[in-house]
C-alpha cells in the first residue's frame, strides 16, 4: 500500500507523556510524512510550535475519553485549542445521550464543536464498542448531518477498538462524502490495510513507526 504514512494520525495520548515524548512524536511526524501528530490538549502549544509552517497537522481531542462534558464545555475547549494552534479536533460524543435517543444533545454538541473549529477538521468519535448496530448508524448520521468531517471508531481507552465490520458499516452509512477514521488496536501494516479496504481513509495509531517499517 503506497503512501501509508499519509493516512496516519501519529498519536501519543498517554497520560504520562512528557514534553520530550511529544517533541519526538512531532519529529517523527515530519520525518515520515504522517497526516498529523495527535496529542493531548495540554501539549497543543508545543506541537503547534514545532509543526508551524510544516505539512503535518496538529490534532487534539475534545471531551476525551468519556465524552461526558456538556456541549458548552466542548465548545469552549475546542475554540481554545484552535486558538492555541490545533488544526484537527477528535471529539467524543455524549454516548449516554445517544443511547437514550437524545438526538438534540448530540446534534447540538457536534454543531458547537464544528462552529468552534472555524473550518478546521472535526472528527466525531462514536466509541463503537459501546453501541448497537442501530446506534452506530444513528451516530454516524447525526455526525454527518451536523457538519463533521469524519466519524471515528474509538478512543482506544474503552473496552475495544476498531473492527472491520464497524468500519464497513460506518462507510456504508456516510457514503463517500465523509471521512472514516479507524482507531484503537491498530498495530500492524496488515491491520491498516484491512481498515482501508473496509473503507477507512484515516488511521489513528501509536504504532505508526513500526507499521511503516514493516
Amino acid at each position: 500500500m503506497n503512501n501509508i504514512a499519509q493516512l496516519i494520525d501519529h498519536t501519543n495520548l498517554k497520560p504520562d507523556a512528557s514534553e520530550s515524548d511529544i517533541i519526538k512524536l512531532c519529529e517523527e511526524t515530519v520525518e515520515h510524512g504522517f497526516a498529523s501528530a495527535c496529542v493531548s490538549p495540554v501539549h497543543v502549544p508545543l506541537a503547534a510550535s514545532f509543526l508551524k509552517e510544516k505539512k503535518p497537522k496538529v490534532c487534539t481531542v475534545i471531551g476525551f475519553p468519556l465524552g461526558t462534558d456538556s456541549a458548552e464545555m466542548k465548545f469552549a475547549q475546542a475554540r481554545f485549542l484552535i486558538h492555541q494552534g490545533a488544526e484537527e479536533l477528535d471529539m467524543v460524543l455524549n454516548i449516554g445521550a445517544l443511547k437514550e435517543g437524545n438526538i438534540d444533545i448530540i446534534q447540538r454538541e457536534i454543531g458547537q464543536v464544528v462552529n468552534a473549529a472555524d473550518g478546521n477538521c472535526v472528527k466525531v468519535i462514536i466509541e463503537t464498542c459501546l453501541l448497537s448496530t442501530d446506534e452506530k448508524v444513528l451516530a454516524c448520521t447525526l455526525a454527518q448531518n451536523s457538519g463533521a468531517d469524519f466519524v471515528k471508531t474509538s478512543t482506544g481507552f474503552s473496552s475495544a477498538g476498531a473492527i472491520i465490520e464497524d468500519v464497513e458499516l460506518m462507510r456504508e452509512t456516510v457514503g463517500d462524502g465523509m471521512g472514516v477514521k479507524a482507531s484503537g488496536g491498530i498495530k500492524t501494516a496488515a491491520d491498516v490495510k484491512a481498515m482501508v479496504d473496509a473503507g477507512a481513509n484515516r488511521i489513528g495509531t501509536s504504532s505508526s513507526i513500526s507499521i511503516i517499517h514493516e
